[in-house]
């Protein structure tokens, strides 16, 4: 066989005329070898993910026979779990799509996903919350060898001959083999050979319970053996008749879910464990969800919306080439996966379904992107998240909390992605605060305007690279004297996020490390002019030698009033980017024209006077260095020299 790419890393080690022994990816024989020593508690997950494969498979089928006669069968499409208590065998069958040898090598020799890495990562850095992981990063076929010590899948693409079948078995071991066999039927066949402690599996009242547990609503029936019934009692019959009458009768089977669509049911049918249950069975989470919306909307449109919020981000959530979306349906035939032209971008956490009698069945992404009826449900659907939010907000605060700690930073994005609903994200915002002891953000900008001192007009914020940074700027300091409160945004998006978002409320956002500061009557020992006049004259040669000894490095040095403590700091201009977004970019990669910051200089500290003083010039010149190069590490920045600044610095200490 020809060797695949080097990042599936599959390659063959044995080959025979038909049977091959190749190598798994070496990302899933890691992911194998933590499912077989996994002392993971939830083993049945096994079977909720293979029933999803074969759910999906089935879709996909049902989905391409709409065009291609050929694809259809006599028998409905449907899911057989079987049990065999001697060969202690569990199997999982479906009439789906299929698949043919080189798609069983990709699909099940590798992961195509690029977050595999920081999955196997995060799992062995949290070893003990296997739980949660597995289902939050979909792990799927894999987890069969959890409870399986060998497994192996029989299938046949639909539309191929029968001789086209194929056989893959792993004992989990690294290496995997395959060989074409006859099939009958298109499908596939998941054969689980169960460890040695794994008999609860072959118990079938065990299994219907997990499978009703998680896939009750497919779509689609699930069959299982009916429970044998008690022969009657026949004393005509020898011993030996009524043994030849038991092994000739055929197993009958049952479907044993409801094989309804959740979304198609009244809300009035259902509980909240029908919900959660089939949440954890398409999205493949461990956990329940946050909250849902489930939405019929007749007239106009004809559409059904059934949308969760999960308790906890995806790892990929902030992946730039990871697909996100809901799954698209059209009267009730499923379309795709990750229709992600039904909400906007900042809401890609959420998961859910929906369900047009709108659309075309033939409807392809790039119709999604230029359809008006998918413009009205996209913005219905992004309304329907808002307001479950809100409810979060109003009536459960702490799951809001959770909520804001794993998706706050996605949703700042609506700002600029949604403006038709801008007021209503912006007021889901929450930030830190000089006025609040916790870390964790929780002041609203309403909170913060209840609170404003009269006569304020303006919402101030400071931007740094974290909250002890931005706890820590000098640039508060006159804030922190008059009792002013100060948004503290100590995230990479916060300063993106206020360059959008400007005012609220009729306030406008203004930083406090931008642009000349001017509190007004806020500021309780505001000098007079007169007193302004006389520090402008008292210091206009100091200013003059320090423009002097910093040159291009500074737009413009003068005398400031926001500092209390400190001798100098530095501040973007009004009209500047702020130093925290030039960073930012800098560090991306980005070219920015030149934009030097301007140096403030404190007139009551007692190093300002003692400088103003100096008649030193070589001195004057280390000090405006060190200072400006201070007031840069206060603020976040990194400095030209380090050793140069630390040469300086014990220089002038031993002067």
């Amino acid at each position: 066989m020809t060797e695949t790419s080097a990042e599936q890393e599959v390659k063959s080690s044995n080959t025979t005329q038909n049977q091959e022994t190749l190598s798994f990816q070496s990302e899933v024989a890691q992911l194998l070898d933590l499912m077989i020593h996994s002392l993971y508690s939830n083993k049945e997950i096994f079977l909720r993910e293979l029933i999803s494969n074969a759910s999906d498979a089935l879709d996909k089928r049902r989905f391409l026979m709409l065009a291609n006669d050929e694809l259809k069968q006599d028998s409905p499409l449907a899911i057989t779990v079987s049990l065999d208590k001697d060969k202690k065998l569990v199997k999982i069958s479906d009439n789906g799509i299929g698949m043919n040898r080189e798609e069983i090598i990709s699909q099940l020799g590798t992961i195509a996903r690029s977050g595999t890495k920081a999955f196997l990562k995060e799992i062995k850095d949290k070893a003990n919350s296997e739980n949660q992981l597995i289902g939050q990063f979909g792990v799927g076929f894999y987890s069969s060898f959890i409870v399986a010590d060998k497994v192996s899948v029989l299938s046949r693409k639909a539309g191929e001959s029968a001789s086209q079948g194929v056989r893959w078995t792993s004992a989990g071991d690294g290496e995997f083999t395959v060989e074409n066999i006859q099939k009958s039927e298109a499908g596939t066949e998941v054969i689980l050979h169960l460890k040695d402690d794994q008999d609860e599996f072959l118990e079938s009242y065990r299994v219907k319970n997990v499978v009703l547990k998680y896939a009750d609503h497919l779509s689609f029936p699930i069959y299982m053996e009916k429970p044998a019934e008690p022969a009657a009692a026949d004393s005509d019959k020898s011993e030996a008749e009524k043994s030849e009458t038991q092994e000739a009768k055929e197993p009958e089977f049952e479907v044993i879910n409801q094989a309804t669509a959740l979304w198609t049911v009244s809300k009035s049918e259902l509980k909240d464990e029908d919900y959660t249950n089939f949440y954890k069975h398409f999205s493949h989470d461990y956990e329940d969800p946050l909250t849902w919306s489930h939405n019929r909307v007749e007239g106009k449109l004809e559409y059904t919306s059934l949308l969760y919020i999960p308790k906890r981000a995806p790892f990929d959530l902030f992946q730039r080439e990871q697909k996100f979306g809901l799954k698209l349906y059209v009267q009730r035939v499923f379309i795709m996966d990750e229709a992600e032209a039904f909400l906007p971008p900042y809401l890609r956490f959420v998961k859910g379904i929906v369900d047009s009698n709108d659309l075309p069945l033939n409807v392809s992404r790039e119709i999604l992107q230029q359809n008006k009826t998918v413009d009205s449900i996209k913005s219905a659907n992004a309304k329907k998240v808002l307001g479950m939010i809100e409810q979060l907000v109003k009536n459960k605060p702490e799951e809001f909390e959770s909520f804001y700690k794993n998706f706050g930073e996605v949703l700042k994005e609506g700002i600029v992605d949604d403006y038709a609903n801008r007021e209503r994200i912006a007021k889901l915002l929450r930030f830190s605060s000089t006025t609040e002891e916790s870390e964790n953000p929780s002041v609203s900008f309403e909170d913060y305007i209840s609170r404003m001192k009269e006569k304020q007009e303006a919402i101030y914020y400071v931007t740094g690279e974290s909250l002890a940074a931005c706890k820590s700027s000098p640039h508060l300091e006159v804030f922190k004297k008059n009792g002013i409160e100060v948004l503290l945004l100590c995230n990479r998006v916060d300063e993106w996020l206020v360059s959008h978002l400007t005012e609220f409320d009729g306030r406008s956002l203004k930083s406090v490390a931008k642009g000349a500061l001017d509190l007004g009557d806020l500021d309780a020992d505001k000098p007079d002019e007169e007193t302004v006049k006389r520090e402008n004259d008292e210091f206009e040669g100091l200013i003059t030698r320090i423009k002097a000894a910093l040159g291009d490095d500074v737009k413009d040095v003068r005398i400031t009033h926001r500092l209390t403590d400190s001798p100098a700091c530095i501040v973007a201009d009004e009209n500047d980017m702020g130093l925290q977004m030039q960073r930012i970019l800098q560090s991306a990669g980005q070219e920015l024209p030149p934009s030097a910051p301007i140096f403030e200089i404190n007139p009551s500290h007692s190093i300002i006077k003692k400088l103003n003083d100096e008649t030193s010039e070589d001195k004057l010149s280390d000090w405006s260095r060190l200072l400006f190069d201070q007031s840069i590490l206060a603020d976040g920045g990194q400095i030209k020299d380090p050793a140069l600044f630390v040469k300086r610095l014990n220089k002038l200490l031993m002067d």
